[in-house]
């Protein structure tokens, strides 16, 4: 007897795998499509929201509003939330083609690109994926070992996460302690003896990757400079002729011409951008670091017009105690799904997912954000990317081309989880630590005050 995938009799089961932008705005696109759809959200952490609790600066709570958006998501009818889910442990692969209609990954990129130079695996040399994992209270990197006590930091990048760390470590407790940041992380920061922040690029400032919103930021911290060498910011010609006619690059080079121009204005802290440097080696002594060696670097214009950094030989050697890298991030593959680990996403087309030995769809599954398309764009281009896989998902159902689920009984999820004995965390469980949270920020003057240990968190909800 064939099924009628999306009627009210037989609602379309869907599952998706990561809580973050990309696994809410998939879930927002289901559930207001107007066919009958359950979804059921999944996520290895207690707390939802991903990137937006653990990724986003604790001094942009602007941003952080977007999980507003998320919440009302969440109160949908159709919608669950099962925290504390890990896949390819808890929950299979094989359990999801069996309970679900359709699959959506959309874990994010949660690993980082490593420099591959000696010393990188030195104490206090680390990704800044870590350390924003570790200020912004993630659970797994609480315990992360970061020396403060050295009087100057490298952080090699120039993306928006480079410019967070880069901020964070620049400012003062007073421009903190009314943010969310964790606990832990305010009070080793309130001990930090670093004053020079190096930010290192391996090109130019007309190839940053910053938003203009970020390097404004730079010029207005309470204690700390935003230094960048006249010299530094003379362009080449194939570099003016790339930005020519890019407003956002022009305004960027405008801020930096700015500070330039300024200098020191004897602020205790400093930013310093510099450029056309690539690190070849971290320099330490007895195991603790000291410096990082740097090669000057040339712009080259390739033959298909990509402007390259090349290395000329000539070194500089930079004094600092903590590396943060930030050159780039990559998905991690899951137990069961095609992964193309050259890339490091889920290969697919259109958000329908490949498998790369076959080269055919396979059926059923769909990816968005990050682990689709690489780490590229900020939070709110995840909505779009979501909405285009959900929507090959709803053509793929017209077309008949989902093969329906040989168990789609809500309940036996639940049920399969406790007879593993994973204690899940549902939406309802959620909102009792959420509230938590705000109420005892607003007692400290905080948007939250972030539990941090998934103890705590559990002996909430059970209180």
């Amino acid at each position: 007897m064939s099924v009628n995938l999306g009627s009210s009799e037989r609602p379309l089961r869907v599952a998706i795998i990561g809580a973050g932008p990309s696994g809410f705005y998939a879930a927002a696109a289901l559930l207001k499509e107007g066919i009958h759809v359950t979804v059921d959200l999944f996520d290895r952490l207690i707390a939802p929201h991903g990137l937006v609790r653990y990724g986003v600066a604790p001094d942009h709570q602007n941003i952080k509003a977007v999980a507003k958006t998320y919440d009302r998501t969440a109160a949908e009818p159709g919608f669950r939330y099962f925290g504390n889910v890990d896949f390819g442990k808890d929950i299979r692969h094989e359990d999801l083609t069996k309970h679900y209609d359709a699959i959506f990954y959309t874990t994010g990129a949660q690993s980082d690109r490593k420099l591959g130079i000696p010393g990188e695996d030195l104490p206090n040399s680390m990704s800044a994926t870590e350390f924003v994992a570790w200020y912004n209270g993630h659970p797994d990197y609480q315990d992360l070992q970061v020396d403060l006590s050295c009087d100057a930091a490298i952080v090699v990048g120039v993306g928006n996460v480079a410019m967070d760390v880069a901020r964070v470590l620049a400012k003062s407790i007073d421009e903190l302690e009314d943010t969310d940041i964790a606990d832990h992380a305010l009070k080793a920061l309130a001990r930090s003896n670093i004053r020079d922040i190096y930010v290192v690029a391996r090109r130019g400032p007309a190839q940053v990757k910053f938003t203009n919103a970020e390097i404004r930021e730079m010029g207005h911290l309470t204690i700390a400079d935003a230094i960048v060498l006249d010299h530094e910011l003379k362009l080449d010609h194939a570099s003016s002729a790339e930005i020519e006619g890019d407003t956002a690059m022009q305004k960027n080079l405008d801020y930096m011409r700015a500070f330039a121009e300024i200098g020191v204005t004897g602020k205790p802290r400093r930013v310093h951008f510099r450029f056309l440097l690539s690190p070849v080696e971290i320099i330490d002594v007895d195991g603790k670091i000291v410096a990082v060696k740097m090669e000057k670097n040339e712009l080259r214009a390739s033959v298909g017009g990509d402007i390259k950094a090349s290395g000329t030989g000539k070194y500089e050697t930079i004094p600092a105690g903590l590396i943060l890298r930030s050159v780039g991030y990559k998905g991690v593959p899951m137990p069961g799904v095609p992964f193309d680990a050259r890339q490091g996403i889920i290969p697919n087309e259109v958000g329908r997912v490949i498998d790369l030995e076959t080269g055919k769809i396979v059926a059923g599954e769909y990816v968005a954000g990050w682990i689709k398309r690489g780490p590229t764009g900020v939070i709110g281009t995840n909505k779009p990317d979501a909405i285009e896989s959900v929507n090959s998902m709803f053509d793929d159902l017209r077309k008949g081309k989902l093969t329906a689920a040989s168990d789609p009984d809500p309940d036996t999820i639940p049920a399969l989880l406790k007879t593993r004995g994973v204690r899940y965390v549902s939406q309802e469980d959620w909102k009792k630590i959420d509230a938590v949270e705000v109420a005892e920020g607003k007692k400290r003057g905080k948007p939250r005050a972030k539990i941090v240990k998934r103890e705590t968190m559990l002996s909430v909800i059970d209180s």
